[in-house]
């Protein structure tokens, strides 16, 4: 039977696939979000929410001169007329537009309570008022004068611009964060003062390449502050790409105090990281002791950043200590850039530094070609008025007696005259207070100021060298009232070389030096016990479990792990589980395949040397620095063929070796016979009809080879009673002396 369900013939409703219908509206809501929300216009920089505040704000004549408003006054405004979203959305976009430390060049003067660098919301919108400052202004300089288009609103009753007349690098110098559907943008803020001046390089060279316009961009300019870490070369190729990232460190300094103390205090933080944070992060370090070298953090701050922070010792390094803090904390970010911008308002594009100010100076060249055709229509229009009123004071008896005796004068005006419609229309709006004397003269100076401005404006849109000088004088004002040499326009965030410090130091700088004891199980269970324990018998392990290594070591130690795939593995002793249980798998630490097993572990010291074999008799000595590991996969040292496996470590100790064979065969040869490699299968160490290596030991022929039975009982041979046992590498060995444990291993 058909289940499908029966619609009636007039419901208007059809078929459509699933997956049709889901692409057509995932497709516009990705376009949406795109296009209206997430992206900014790469011309003026701004995203409509922002585009619209300014604009609403600009019609409540929040001029930077006039006196503020009530936010909640803005926000209506601007969702009543624009953006018919929520009121807090609006109202935190209002909100970072005035925060100082967020915005590089503030669009908005707010006053009350707008939040602070610690992360704290600002005030309720009831609470707070605000207006446009003289950078937003100049966003909207010429705004009335046919410099852009208009579109309608939401609800179509009234138009919004599309984009802002923009005489302000909007886009570099304040920066944009956002998510879209697919993409995303982040473009950090920039320094006006250098902007400027890689446009007017660039008026002058169109053709110029993002890496020479950074001969006047050094780089980022953050509200905040603080210190840029990277290369030359690495921010030349972020801004040629348009991707890339920055290393932002904050800014400290060292404060001598009294009998060789010091402390040292932050006075400027990365971009974007909440002051109370941070500090918050640091306390927290503290408490699980990953800061050895750091004894307390405060936060002295008032209107300027200022945290103190004390070191543990007086002889402790401070930039030692800094380093131990960057690594660990938001005192060193990385801030991405991203340069993905909606190109001419349209098309979502990844640009580097030379394209977003081409398209700023093009949109600027487009904003003067528009203005100064709106007014060269304005003084049209004028000095056809003009026309008209010179007319009138010249026949002005005439004109009068026209005005007094006919119905309609306006047409025989025009006939008698030979006037336009506007200019009669001039004539007849007159005021009577105008005609007099002086008026017939300031038409004329005016009729003559309004001629010679017309030319003026003919001559600049005839030629195109002519507007891009104008664009540069306009350039060059802005350079001028933004500069360096004023407050707002002077660079905060400057560059520098991160110091050189041995990483193995910095490493130990952060972890607590306390003696430990290592323990590994039979099953592969690892843990750290504290302090050197000697005696094991109290501690504690699984079921069908047992000890099977344990050594002493530090919490800033390396752990050496030998496994049977001939690789070897690094473990930081401080991230070992407590002893307090059973510790963890030690495969949660390293990538070992479930069929390896661990041959040896030990501390890393550094300096010795290792013996190392493999089952079927092969092997050879490495130097231990080469066993050091950097990622989990460990470092494949002893190559081995098909069905062989690692299975035995010895430390070299003295000038031979003896190695013990499954058949109990023992070998005693020189270690000079065994070769000093880094990577290999080795060489022959021992020769077997059956089975293959058990166990191989080092020692010095002055005190002989010792070995302990399963009893415990030690015993040692000298060397001159080895002699049956002795021979060269690669010998098969005589069956081991009397005492000798029987799972041959040397103990």
């Amino acid at each position: 039977m058909d289940n499908d369900p029966i619609l009636p013939p007039d419901s208007g409703a059809h078929d459509i696939p699933l997956r049709e219908a889901l692409e057509e509206r995932y497709l516009q809501y990705a376009l949406s979000t795109i296009m209206n929300r997430a992206l900014p216009d790469a011309r003026d920089g701004l995203k409509p929410v922002h585009r619209r505040i300014l604009f609403g704000m600009r019609r409540l004549r929040l001029d930077p001169a006039g006196a503020p408003k009530k936010s909640a006054k803005i926000v209506g405004e601007v969702m009543g007329a624009f953006h018919p979203h929520g009121d807090q959305a609006i109202y935190d976009a209002l909100v970072r537009l005035a925060q100082d430390f967020a915005s590089r060049y503030p669009l908005i003067d707010g006053q009350g309570n707008f939040g602070n660098v610690d992360g704290d919301n600002p005030a309720a919108m009831r609470y707070t008022e605000a207006r446009l400052t003289d950078v937003a202004q100049r966003l909207l300089e010429g705004i009335d004068e046919d410099a852009i288009d208009f579109r309608p609103t939401y609800d179509g009753t009234e138009s919004e611009p599309v984009v802002l007349p923009g005489a302000f690098p909007n886009l570099l110098a304040n920066g944009s964060q956002g998510i879209a559907v697919g993409m995303a943008t982040s473009i950090p803020p920039h320094n006006v003062g250098e902007l400027c001046d890689a446009a007017l390089h660039l008026i002058d060279n169109p053709n110029a390449r993002s890496r020479t316009l950074l001969k006047y961009v050094s780089g980022p300019d953050f509200p905040t502050g603080g210190l840029i870490l990277d290369s030359r070369e690495s921010i030349a190729e972020a801004y040629t790409t348009g991707r890339g990232s920055f290393r932002v460190r904050a800014r400290w300094e060292k404060e001598e105090g009294g009998r060789g103390t010091y402390q040292v205090v932050v006075t400027e933080i990365p971009w974007q990281v909440q002051k109370s944070r941070l500090v918050e992060r640091i306390a927290e370090l503290l408490n699980e002791k990953k800061l050895p070298l750091v004894a307390e953090v405060r936060d002295e701050s008032t209107e300027d950043i200022r945290l103190v922070i004390e070191p543990r010792a007086r002889t402790v390094d401070p930039v030692l200590m800094m380093e131990s803090l960057f690594k660990l904390t938001e005192l060193e970010s990385r801030i991405s850039l991203n340069m993905n911008v909606l190109v001419k308002g349209r098309i979502p594009k990844v640009i580097g530094l030379a394209e977003a100010l081409r398209e700023w100076l093009d949109h600027r060249r487009e904003v003067l070609v528009r203005r100064s055709n709106f007014r060269l229509r304005q003084i049209e229009h004028r000095v056809e008025v003009l026309g008209g009123l010179l007319v009138a004071y010249l026949n002005l008896d005439k004109v009068i007696k026209i005005i007094r005796r006919e119905d309609e004068p306006k047409p025989v005006l025009m006939t008698t005259f030979k006037l336009t419609e506007v200019q009669a229309d001039a004539i007849l709006n007159m005021r009577l207070r105008n005609l007099r004397r002086l008026e017939e003269m300031e038409i004329r100076q005016e009729d003559k100021d309004l001629k010679a401005e017309r030319r003026k404006l003919q001559d600049l849109l005839r030629s195109e060298p002519e507007q891009w000088k104008k664009v540069g004088e306009e350039i060059k004002e802005l350079r001028t009232a933004f500069g360096p040499k004023t407050p707002l326009g002077k660079r905060r965030t400057h560059f520098a070389e991160p110091p050189e410090h041995d990483e193995a130091a910095i490493e130990e700088a952060m972890a607590v030096r306390e003696p430990i004891t290592v323990v590994v199980s039979e099953k592969g269970w690892i843990r750290a016990l504290r302090g050197h324990v000697s005696d094991f018998s109290g501690v504690a392990f699984k079921a069908d479990d047992a000890l099977k290594f344990a050594f002493p070591a530090e919490t800033t130690s390396k752990c050496l792990i030998f496994a049977s795939n001939g690789r070897f593995y690094t473990i930081e002793a401080s991230k070992l589980p407590g002893g307090r249980g059973h510790g963890e798998p030690v495969r949660l630490f390293i990538d070992l395949e479930q069929e390896g097993e661990l041959i040896a572990a030990m501390p890393f010291v550094g300096g010795r040397k290792f013996l190392v074999a493999g089952r079927q008799g092969n092997g050879f000595v490495i130097a231990e620095d080469e066993c050091l590991a950097n990622t989990r996969k460990g470092k494949q040292v002893l190559n081995l063929k098909e069905g062989d496996a690692a299975c035995a470590l010895a430390l070299v100790e003295g000038e031979q070796v003896a190695v013990i064979g499954e058949n109990r065969k023992m070998l005693v040869f020189p270690l000079e016979q065994v070769p000093d490699m880094t990577r290999g299968r080795g060489v022959r160490l021992q020769r077997y009809k059956d089975g293959g290596l058990s166990d191989i030991k080092t020692f010095k022929g002055a005190e002989g080879l010792s070995w302990t039975d399963s009893a415990g009982r030690a015993f040692t041979l000298a060397l001159r009673d080895l002699s049956d046992w002795r021979g060269n590498r690669a010998d098969s060995g005589r069956l081991a002396p009397k005492g000798f444990p029987r799972i041959n291993k040397f103990g």
